[in-house]
């Protein structure tokens, strides 16, 4: 029976296609630890109060990034090159979502409203990350290769989550609340129309790598559309809605350590 657990096994079974999928993570994480760090540095004046909870999110990612090249090492793997159609943050990016990396260049203050958009993006991509992690937990959390890892990655993506829901709806209190919806808005529409453009091309190299028949295949790309037909349906507004985390000041503090693999 095909399902997200035996899909996810197969992957994780065969040395090139585990590397490929450590890679694609790595290089996702790795930049989001970028654009946080350069985010934390040009934060305004008027929200430096905002810029240790943005270091934190970013030396988390940077910590997954690490955390994925050392899932590798321990198979004795190296980092694979990111197909660029696979490469979700950076395709994110040349579609207008987020902060421009030509800005985060820059060393010029961010305006409110940059903070307003990054947070907003980040709570459309965290919820990508919390419900991807929470669905590797499910079902690897007792794994003894990767079940550590997906534990710390997945406790962390659900602290981003809960800071860019705490933060959003302060700067709402503060009269931003029809500048943070419709940035929203756009975001989870853009997002959903990627991640099913990225999932697809990364089944397609997948499938090139494992041998899956087109039959298979074909199953597979079936449900990435049938996915995205509910997201555009409706299934984006799970993405947009604000409410105050039980888990407040989720980023209040140090980041953690990486757990250490043999």
């Amino acid at each position: 029976m095909l399902s997200a657990k035996s899909l996810f096994q197969e992957i994780l079974a065969n040395d090139e296609s585990f590397a490929l999928f450590c890679s694609i993570a790595a290089s996702g994480e790795s930049q989001g630890g970028w654009e946080n760090a350069r985010i934390a540095a040009l934060v305004p004046e008027s929200e430096r109060g905002l810029a240790p909870k943005i270091t934190r999110h970013g030396a988390d990612e940077d910590k997954h990034g690490r955390i994925f090249n050392a899932l590798m090492k321990k198979r004795g793997l190296d980092p694979v090159p990111v197909p660029p159609e696979t490469d979700y943050t950076m395709l994110l990016e040349k579609n207008g979502i987020g902060l421009a990396h030509e800005q985060l260049g820059r060393d010029e203050r961010l305006a409110v409203q940059d903070i307003v958009t990054y947070l907003s993006h980040s709570r459309v991509t965290e919820q990508r990350a919390s419900e991807q992690m929470d669905l590797l937990r499910k079902h690897f959390a007792d794994d003894p290769d990767i079940g550590r890892a997906v534990k710390q990655i997945s406790d962390d993506e659900d602290n981003h989550l809960a800071y860019c829901h705490e933060e959003l709806l302060r700067f709402a209190y503060a009269g931003h609340g029809r500048a943070i919806q419709r940035t929203l808005r756009e975001c989870a529409l853009a997002e959903i129309r990627i991640y099913r453009d990225v999932s697809l091309a990364v089944m397609a190299i997948m499938g090139r790598i494992l041998g899956w028949s087109k039959a298979k295949s074909a199953v597979l790309a079936a449900g990435i559309h049938a996915v995205y037909a509910y997201e555009r349906l409706g299934g984006w507004r799970r993405m947009v809605s604000l409410e105050m985390p039980e888990r407040r000041d989720a980023l209040g503090g140090p980041a953690s350590a990486a757990p250490e693999f043999a």
